[in-house]
């Protein structure tokens, strides 16, 4: 059986999830290689691996969300990532459904 240490961090992964692809979609207004994304998000305190980041890219593009482009850059290859147009639109309407959500938990929780 779980302890509840294992528990908490089992609920904390599954409530970070959906906000780590917001966190990626809002920075990601403006064009970002994959290290500068992770660079961006970690210095607003989202920390965010590789091994989480890079699938979540490839899974968001493969969605339509995000383009990408490889160009040279320091004389290394890197895949720019930015939003799409339909991207812009998807993170609008999260924007909308996360404010009201969390004011919904804010009433909940009495926070």
């Amino acid at each position: 059986m779980a302890n509840d240490t294992e528990i908490f961090e089992g609920l904390r992964q599954e409530l970070r999830r959906g906000s780590l692809i917001l966190a990626v979609l809002g920075q990601l207004r403006a064009e970002h290689y994959g290290y500068t994304l992770r660079k961006a998000l970690a210095d607003t305190g989202v920390e965010i691996d590789e091994g989480a980041l890079y699938p979540m890219l490839r899974r968001l593009e493969t969605q339509g969300l995000l383009t990408s482009e490889w160009r040279e850059e320091e004389k290394r290859n890197k895949r720019f990532y930015q939003l799409s147009p339909l991207g812009t639109e998807t993170l609008a309407r999260l924007i909308v459904e996360w404010r009201a959500l969390n004011q919904s938990l804010d009433g909940i929780l009495g926070t």
